[in-house]
């Protein structure tokens, strides 16, 4: 056990030590990061008020094709530990080309996600970027690139990795309190809104819709496909595996203690409850195979299962994962609670067997690994493995069928047509197009 804990402390140092970056601004412990944000809707909204609070950094400018919500959070945080009322801005390149700015916060609708982080770290700003961190795995791929090119700190917005709870239950699942742990399982079950059915229609006057559209290919404006309810149409969505899924996959993963991507991957569902414009099943079972070397005793498999019609929760919990080892299971859930059975299902009341450091919050973190030249929590290159997880599961619910994927390549293989939903189409000679798409 000694020397599990030491192979996975020596792995947490490691990720920290691979890491270096420079910063103009924000390198010595006294100044502040200043921060842009790209998205001011509800979850950018409540994320950027968690960064203006903190004394180390000072929300600076706030952009939004939707005027009246940007001009809302710049006043809501015009005052706050001393901000001044940040700059408004609508189109995210005129942020970008403040060269005061240190780093941005990313929280728009998920088709903007990867386009606006790249351009943000080619910019060489640090980037916080909201789940999951692309629209498509191409473009996740795209992102991490960047982001190692760039030399820039990107935390993708798991929270789950800078929460105590979970890391110390991820510790003990390396020190063995369950045996070998071989299957996860992951849920999302909430009772989602019918989003009815709708008809196109002129936008809001005070949004620029052709800026919000971006890099997607355009298709009119449509009340029901807009604020929120974009996350349950493909062209600016991943469904609800993406928006509250990725949370419970992200630490599923982890706790499983797979570092790669699956190579086998199955599931059905569909849309077996809501009779709407939604083009996401509200209903899905998926697993996720990791064969190892192919012997006995290497393979892991995760499954996901999800209901967003349905208020019975598994342990009355709506999200959470369980671990099921050779020597008994353990649930544990972002809203901190944790159940740990032995091999005759009695309850075990199991702590981690050293102390770990407390963990500070997931924004905090953020802040610190750009002061301090480090990998954060939720580091890029874990977001896109997550995140990946959602647009594999949804391809394989949309086909139908079965899929081999290749961990290296990043490509499914003899399957053309779900290939090509690896990656989408976008706006012929728009500006945000990523590069090698």
């Amino acid at each position: 056990m000694a020397d599990t804990r030491r192979a996975f402390l020596k792995h947490a140092a490691a990720t920290a030590a691979a890491f270096s970056t420079t910063s103009a601004r924000a390198g010595g412990s006294n100044e502040r990061v200043r921060l842009g944000v790209i998205g001011c809707g509800g979850r950018g909204s409540g994320v950027a008020q968690q960064f203006a609070e903190e004394a180390s950094c000072e929300v600076v400018a706030v952009c939004d094709p939707d005027s009246r919500r940007a001009g809302s959070l710049a006043a809501s945080l015009a005052g706050v530990r001393n901000t001044r009322r940040p700059k408004v801005e609508s189109d995210l390149r005129r942020l970008l080309d403040n060269s005061d700015l240190d780093a941005v916060l990313v929280a728009t609708p998920d088709h903007w996600h990867a386009p606006a982080s790249i351009l943000a770290c080619e910019a060489e700003k640090h980037v916080y970027v909201e789940k999951p961190c692309s629209h498509n795995l191409r473009e996740g791929r795209l992102l991490v690139e960047a982001a190692r090119k760039n030399n820039r700190v990107v935390q993708h917005g798991t929270q789950s990795r800078s929460m105590q709870l979970i890391a110390d239950c991820v510790q003990m699942l390396r020190e063995g309190v369950i045996g070998d742990v071989l299957v996860a399982k992951a849920w999302n079950v909430q009772r989602r809104g019918n989003i009815g059915r709708g008809q196109p229609s002129d936008p809001p006057p005070n949004v620029d819709y052709d800026l919000w559209v971006g890099p997607a290919p355009f298709i009119p404006f449509q009340a029901n496909r807009f604020h929120y309810n974009w996350h349950w149409w493909r062209h600016f969505g991943t469904g609800d595996m993406g928006n509250d899924g990725v949370h419970e996959l992200d630490y599923a993963r982890w706790g499983l203690g797979v570092e790669t991507h699956p190579s086998r991957i199955a599931g059905l569902g569909g849309k077996y409850f809501f009779d709407d414009d939604q083009e996401f099943p509200d209903t899905q079972t998926i697993a996720f195979e990791w064969p190892g070397d192919g012997s006995v005793g290497k393979k892991r498999m995760l499954i996901w299962e999800m209901r967003i019609w349905s208020t019975n929760y598994p342990y009355n919990v709506d999200n959470g994962a369980e671990f099921y080892g050779t020597k008994g299971r353990m649930m544990v859930t972002k809203r901190n609670k944790l159940e740990i059975f032995g091999e005759r299902n009695e309850r075990l009341d199991a702590r981690p067997k050293e102390p770990r450091r407390d963990l500070a919050s997931h924004h905090v973190d953020f802040l610190d690994a750009i002061r301090n030249g480090r990998r954060p929590n939720a580091d890029i290159e874990l977001g896109h493995l997550s995140s990946s997880l959602c647009h594999l599961g949804n391809i394989a619910t949309r086909l139908g069928r079965g899929l081999d994927f290749d961990p290296a390549t990043e490509q499914i293989a003899n399957d053309d047509e779900a290939d090509r939903l690896l990656a989408r189409d976008y706006r012929e000679g728009h500006w945000a197009v990523p590069k090698g798409v």
